[in-house]
C-alpha cells in the first residue's frame, strides 16, 4: 500500500502541497513566532511554501494571524524573510 503524504495548505497562496515541500512556521508558548527547519518543534505550526511571493502573500493576508489567532508585528515577518533568505543561500 503506498504511504500517504500529509498535505498542508499554504497561508500564503493557499495551495495545498506535500509537507516536506513547505517550510513550517511555529508559535511556541511563550507566542514566540520562529522558522521551523526541522518540523520538529512544539507549537502551533502553520505552512508556507518555499518561495518569497507566499511569505509576502501570507504577509498582505495576514495568514499567521488567522493561524495563531493573534495580531503579529511586522518585525516578526521581516524576521522570517531574513530566515528565509539565509535558507536560500544555503
Amino acid at each position: 500500500m503506498a504511504k500517504k503524504i500529509p498535505l498542508r495548505q499554504c497561508i500564503g497562496c493557499g495551495e495545498m502541497k506535500g509537507k516536506r515541500e513547505m517550510m513550517r512556521v511555529v508559535k511556541t508558548a511563550e507566542n514566540e513566532i520562529c522558522l521551523d527547519t526541522t518540523g520538529k518543534k512544539n507549537g502551533r505550526g502553520a505552512y508556507v511554501c518555499k518561495s518569497r511571493e507566499c511569505l509576502l502573500g501570507a504577509r498582505r493576508n495576514k495568514g499567521l494571524e488567522r493561524s495563531f489567532k493573534m495580531s503579529i508585528p511586522n518585525e516578526v515577518y521581516d524576521t522570517l524573510e531574513r530566515e528565509f533568505e539565509n535558507l536560500d543561500a544555503e
